[in-house]
């Protein structure tokens, strides 16, 4: 999730040039193509997708999804089905209960043809309540009063605001998903819990009682089992809070690190887990050999942005994470083009994955998809078309036909 001040917001009003593409470019390298070959082991493809399409009020979304016809929803899915995910993450898509949103928009854009793309059908969803826009009943960001988006579980101006969703073409082990939207941050050991620096206590931001309510997720971590052939994936998916927006105390960006670290410590067999309970109150992490990929806009770049010292370090550094490093030409483009921040950045904009502002904090990485291990990985992108692609006017420029961030997908061997 990034707020209006960082996130430069969608406009609906320049959508109309990203829905007259020619048809379908299945040569282009910005829609990519799975291997084929006679022989060759089928691939998964995982990809996440934070698609910026949360609205400013409750109801907004289903409303806008119920017609066939809003502009920014029509070029998302045209971003998905290019890239063709076998299973995919969105992240800033307002949870609706029912599922109803999600099958809004299978039905009504995924699913039907976008700009002469394939649709592209994802039988199987997994939805859940999110932390955002929660009321927390406690004055969270201490300015001296109780309400709105800051003092909620998770920043947000109504319940489900900045959601997330998981599709997928492969079947969900419903029995077996965990969710952990309930787990407090002060029950990890060694939480980074802020401190109020105008006192010579530690720790101390959050009082007693305060503790006893503040979740760690943001909006949830969920572990969402798929049955691909005879073998289980775990999708480890969240999206952690941006960094930002709090003062000299840091809760955000040390919350920002913890969420991570949440998935750093799950996928460790053994004590760094044991902690760990999930909303129905099994305790544990995942078991030593599990097949798993970790993704979601985790909102922390390696080198540059905001984000506390080593957090995405926790995850690319984890002897049982891979990191496939995925690429674009057009974001070593933009970075090249827009400069400001980005001229000072230590990235490599081959990796950046949303477009920010140019002043602060520049473009950057933000979007993952991890998996173990023992998924070997065959080939990984970044949807992120040069100018010169046709498709570059489904990603464009501030203000953004479709979201500020581009679509990451990973092909795995399962």
């Amino acid at each position: 999730m990034t707020r209006s001040s960082r996130r430069v917001a969608t406009t609906a009003a320049v959508l109309t040039a990203a829905l007259a593409l020619p048809g379908a470019a299945p040569a282009l390298a910005s829609a990519p193509d799975r291997p084929t070959a006679v022989g060759q082991p089928e691939t998964l493809r995982v990809a996440t997708y934070n698609l910026s399409l949360n609205r400013a009020a409750a109801g907004g979304l289903e409303a806008d999804l119920a017609t066939g016809e809003d502009l920014q929803a029509r070029t998302v899915a045209e971003i998905i089905q290019r890239a063709d995910p076998d299973v995919v993450l969105l992240n800033e898509f307002d949870h609706v209960p029912g599922g109803r949103a999600a099958d809004l928009f299978r039905e009504n854009y995924l699913g039907v043809s976008q700009g002469g793309a394939d649709p592209v059908e994802y039988p199987y969803a997994f939805v859940a309540p999110s932390n955002t826009g929660v009321p927390s009943g406690h004055d969270l960001n201490n300015d001296g009063t109780v309400g709105g988006g800051d003092d909620a579980l998770g920043f947000g101006l109504f319940e489900g605001q900045y959601g997330m969703a998981v599709l997928s073409k492969h079947p969900i082990d419903e029995a077996a998903v965990r969710t952990f939207q309930t787990f407090l941050w002060h029950d990890m050991p060694g939480a980074l819990l802020p401190d109020d620096p105008t006192t010579p206590e530690p720790a101390d931001w959050y009082s007693a009682a305060e503790l006893e309510v503040v979740r760690l997720s943001s909006k949830s971590h969920w572990d969402v089992p798929l049955r691909v052939g005879g073998r289980t994936v775990h999708v480890l998916a969240s999206h952690p809070t941006p960094p930002t927006f709090d003062g000299p105390e840091d809760r955000n960006g040390r919350r920002n690190h913890d969420e991570i670290r949440f998935w750093a410590d799950y996928v460790t067999p053994g004590p760094a887990s044991s902690y760990i309970y999930d909303d129905a109150g099994r305790r544990g992490g995942l078991a030593a050999g599990a097949r798993f990929v970790v993704l979601g806009d985790q909102n922390a770049d390696p080198l540059d942005g905001d984000s506390y010292d080593t957090a995405i370090d926790q995850l690319l550094g984890h002897p049982r994470i891979t990191d496939p490093l995925p690429t674009s030409e057009g974001g070593v483009e933009a970075a090249t083009r827009q400069g400001g921040a980005n001229a000072s950045h230590e990235g490599d904009p081959a990796y950046d994955t949303a477009d920010f502002a140019d002043t602060a904090p520049g473009n950057l990485r933000a979007d993952y998809v991890l998996p173990s291990k023992n998924l070997p990985v065959r080939d990984a992108g970044v949807l992120w078309p040069v100018r010169a692609d046709p498709l570059s006017a489904l990603t464009g420029e501030y203000p953004f036909p479709s979201s500020d961030h581009r679509l990451v997908w990973v092909d795995v061997v399962v």
